[in-house]
């Protein structure tokens, strides 16, 4: 396994969501390798490749605590696992140079969003359940913290990122408030003027009234959205016939992007009518294994409450056409 930035000494323990499901959908995939592009404290991959004597995983992470947790949980496989400092939509080029082109990559999983350890973490600044810096980045070593935007992006732009990210009703009068409070440097501190933003009827019911913008912070903070469609377009990509990919979502923002992209692998982008014949050439990369998706079943919300708004959705990848009818 690789060698990583150094981390604090903060515990990294993170319940993985849908695991079971995870390991039956890659159960029938031919040995290989198993790309994590989300490896977090390896919860998945560690039992993935508990199922599989077959399979190696090649995991990647932005957030070096997260690695370190990783790199001993996955320690017992040996050479069997590998982990790498990279955000996933660096997934093609962490494959080209680890190597792993060597054995067919036959799974790749994405577990989306913010994990547990992060949200607990204080002193990471992702929730207003802590007073903390206000900071929110997955890699605290590179790009702008939440404090530099609130701090510095205009009342327009933070509304714009208000109401993409979080679909926040209130997002002018919130983006207002924060202009005028400025500096905001804690988490308290924003989460008080999101509370006063908002008009007292509202802050009576769907959760905490800062919720949304946190959120949508966070994603804009570590371009979540952003990054999503190339990442998941390279692992396409990169799949050998046969391999699949596996996407747990627990956002709507994502869950859209993932639905769209895995919808164009299943039908190549078909321009056509519904109910008629393609005529248009296109050519589908991937079969969706289930329309809709899966969620999580009521006993496993009731043991990991975090777990309640995932939704699974997976592909598998076809053979190339192309290659069909040579010798």
């Amino acid at each position: 396994m690789t060698d990583l930035p150094p981390s604090n000494d903060r515990p990294f323990v993170h319940d993985p969501v849908l695991v079971d499901l995870v390991v039956e959908l890659f159960h029938p995939v031919p040995a290989g390798t198993i790309v994590d592009a989300t490896l977090g404290g390896a919860g998945h991959a560690a039992t993935v490749l508990q199922s599989r004597p077959d399979l190696r995983v090649l995991g990647l992470d932005r957030d070096r605590n997260a690695l370190a947790a990783a790199m001993a949980r996955l320690a017992p496989f040996g050479d069997r696992a590998e982990a790498h400092h990279a955000r996933f939509d660096q997934l093609a080029t962490v494959v080209a140079e680890a190597g792993a082109a060597s054995q067919p990559i036959v799974g790749v999983l994405f577990d989306l969003g913010v994990s547990s350890p992060q949200f607990d973490d204080g002193e990471r600044g992702f929730s207003y359940r802590h007073d903390a810096p206000l900071d929110m980045r997955m890699d605290q070593g590179s790009g702008q913290s939440a404090a530099d935007l609130v701090n510095t992006a205009d009342e327009h732009d933070l509304a714009a990122i208000l109401r993409r990210n979080a679909d926040e009703r209130f997002a002018n009068r919130i983006a207002r408030a924060i202009v005028r409070a400025r500096p905001i440097t804690t988490t308290a501190q924003l989460a008080e003027v999101v509370v006063t933003a908002i008009p007292a009827p509202a802050r009576r019911k769907g959760g905490h009234p800062a919720k949304r913008t946190f959120q949508a912070l966070r994603i804009h903070v570590n371009e979540e959205l952003d990054v999503l469609p190339p990442a998941l377009d390279a692992a396409i990509e990169v799949l050998a016939p046969g391999g699949r990919l596996v996407v747990i979502s627990y956002h709507s923002g994502e869950d859209r992007i993932v639905k769209e992209r895995l919808r164009r692998a299943d039908d190549g982008g078909c321009t056509c009518p519904p109910g008629l014949p393609c005529g248009c050439g296109a050519v589908p990369e991937a079969r969706l294994l289930k329309r809709g998706g899966w969620t999580p079943s009521s006993h496993e919300i009731a043991t990991n409450p975090r777990a309640a708004s995932a939704r699974l959705r997976a592909v598998e990848k076809l053979p190339d056409p192309s290659l069909e009818d040579q010798p």
